[in-house]
């Protein structure tokens, strides 16, 4: 896939995640949303540090260390340290992320 907007399944079906490059330590993915949010009480909680770009549509985050959810807009990014516990609370049909996983080493 040469381009990040090539090879997208057509219509709102399920949230599709396109791994872009793997290397030890590190993993860049491609995910479209189409109106998906975790379920309900559902919490991320990953080993890895995790930063994401929103590139097209619109997304709310919700941290569970924080009062209000984030609303996220094309450019918006953040980076979730390891263990951070995080939902999507909601997303536009469609939203281009591009995500990067990375191992978080302390020097």
């Amino acid at each position: 896939m040469p381009n990040l907007y090539d090879e997208l399944l057509p219509d709102a079906g399920p949230e599709q995640f396109v791994e872009l490059l793997s290397r030890p330590g590190l993993r860049i993915e491609r995910i479209v949303s189409s109106g998906q949010a975790s379920p309900p009480g559902f919490w991320y909680d990953q080993p890895q540090g995790e930063w994401v770009l929103l590139l097209q549509g619109e997304a709310s985050l919700a941290f569970e260390d924080e009062p209000a959810s984030r609303r996220l807009k094309p450019g918006d990014f953040v980076d979730i340290a390891p263990h951070r516990r995080h939902r999507v609370e909601s997303t536009a049909a469609p939203t281009f992320w591009l995500a990067v996983h990375y191992d978080r080493r302390e020097s």
